[in-house]
């Protein structure tokens, strides 16, 4: 049903919704104003005078002024800008402070106004301990950055390389910087700063240029060649050793090679092939043995491992081998020798007479190996003919190229019974010394003997309390008090 035109405009004067005009009345302005209308009514309705003193609340539900409404702000506004850096997270028990338990308005916390005039509140809030209060973080200040960022001088830089701190070597280009760089770190006396700096040469500088500065600079040199040698970068060491032209160097860099080849016959070659090279006149000679004791023992390690598995030869039936010769010492070639081989003539490559002749070994050093191996295998027959010797008169006495100290010392150390130690103590020169060896070693004998030549009864009384009662060594005692023949001193 049609409305009349008197009701559409009665209709639209009643309600309370507005026909659309391009009227003023319905402008931004108009609508700014019920907005300000609508605050004054929430003002008279809390029943406050000042605008001061309403509590306003944010979009996120927090009351405008608060505590973490201003850090949350502070946080925003910070977040925009790449001046400062962000608030660090605010963490408290209670998210916002509101008007009942801090007190505080909006005028009271900006603008220092505390409500009701009473400052303390104000205080005690900051106090509160649920509640913190956070400044920006300001930036360092720049002299703090300055390791980094100043222009330090090659001086400098070493001396802060010293006190362990990060700098940067790239700036120094130029040839003379980087010298000078090098000059003052060698001048420090401190070696790592001299190895950084000369791994910054060898990574920034032609090897022709490197090595033609580090020619007069020995000590950076032997800093440059051990830094090389560590790092196992043969092939740059052997082209620096090149163009100092150090021959002998490079001959010994070769040498060392060797140790590298596990097979024993490569390796024998290789040493072979050493020989040639330009060694000084002493490693020329080491070389050479180093060369023959390999083949030497290649030789013998063969004809023992076939005698071992046939069973045929009683030593190795008896002390069967813990171990192969190859690639063992002199020393230890020597003492398996004298061990296996002691017996076989000068001629074959086994006899411990041809090592010795071979390898000129000194004869203190051959004489104690021997009396070592064959004290072990309890050789005494040979043990004794090593010391037995005859004078211009055909008289046998005991001689050695050791101290008889030393002898007694080996032929302990391979378990030699008491009567093969007495015999060696009692050849000791010295008294005092004797009488130790002998105490040492139980050899009562000659305790006894030595204190009655010293015609010492009071020694020999003492004595006669540590040796076992109704011994051998007692009676013998007895006797020698009792022997009235026999003028003591006390």
């Amino acid at each position: 049903m049609m409305k009349s035109k008197t009701d559409e405009e009665d209709y639209w004067n009643s309600s309370k919704f507005k026909a659309f005009t391009f009227e003023d009345d319905d402008d931004e302005f108009s609508r700014l104003k019920e907005s300000r209308q609508a605050v004054n009514s929430i003002c008279s309705l809390v029943g406050e005078d000042d605008d001061d003193d309403v509590e306003k609340v944010s979009w996120s539900g927090e009351p405008i002024g608060s505590i973490s409404w201003s850090v949350k702000e502070t946080a925003a506004s910070n977040q925009k800008t790449d001046r400062e850096p962000a608030f660090p997270k605010v963490t408290t028990e209670t998210s916002s402070l509101n008007k009942s338990q801090s007190g505080l308005s909006l005028s009271s916390l900006f603008k220092g106004k505390p409500k009701g005039g009473n400052l303390q509140t104000f205080t005690d809030t900051l106090g509160d301990s649920s509640v913190r209060l956070f400044a920006p973080e300001l930036r360092k200040p720049k002299s703090e950055y300055k390791d980094l960022i100043s222009d330090w001088s090659t001086e400098e830089t070493v001396q802060r390389l010293q006190q362990g701190k990060v700098v940067s070597l790239e700036k120094f280009r130029s040839l003379q910087d980087k010298l000078l760089l090098l000059d003052f770190a060698v001048a420090a006396h401190d070696g790592n700063v001299i190895t950084a700096v000369l791994i910054f040469l060898k990574r920034t500088l032609s090897k022709e240029v490197l090595f033609r500065e580090l020619e007069s600079r020995q000590t950076a040199l032997r800093h440059f060649v051990h830094y090389l040698s560590e790092t196992r970068d043969q092939s740059l060491l052997l082209e620096l050793l090149r163009s100092l032209g150090r021959t002998e160097d490079i001959a010994l860099l070769q040498y060392k090679e060797h140790k590298s080849i596990a097979d024993e016959n490569k390796r024998r070659d290789f040493l072979k092939s050493c020989l040639s090279l330009p060694f000084s006149q002493e490693d020329s000679a080491h070389v050479q043995d180093h060369y023959t004791l390999l083949e030497r023992q290649i030789i013998i390690e063969a004809a023992d491992k076939r005698a071992e598995r046939d069973g045929k030869v009683e030593i190795f039936r008896r002390f069967p081998r813990k171990a192969s010769i190859l690639n063992m010492p002199l020393i230890t070639t020597l003492y398996y020798c004298c061990f296996y081989h002691y017996n076989e003539s000068e001629g074959t490559y086994s006899s411990p007479l041809n090592i010795r002749q071979t390898f000129k070994i000194l004869e203190k050093q051959y004489f104690a190996t021997v009396l070592a191996a064959r004290a072990k295998l309890k050789a005494w027959d040979d043990v004794h003919a090593l010391f037995t010797s005859k004078n211009w008169f055909g008289v046998t006495k005991k001689k050695s190229p050791l101290s008889f100290q030393r002898v007694v010392d080996i032929l302990q150390k391979n378990s030699a019974p008491t009567k093969e130690l007495q015999e060696y103590v009692g050849l000791v020169d010295d008294a005092e010394l004797r009488i130790s060896l002998a105490q040492k070693h139980k050899c009562h004998d000659i305790v006894i003997n030595t204190y009655r030549d010293m015609k010492d009864r009071q020694l020999l009384l003492e004595y006669r309390k540590k040796v076992e009662r109704g011994s051998m060594e007692e009676r013998k005692i007895d006797v020698l008090l009792n022997n009235s023949q026999i003028r003591w001193k006390n």
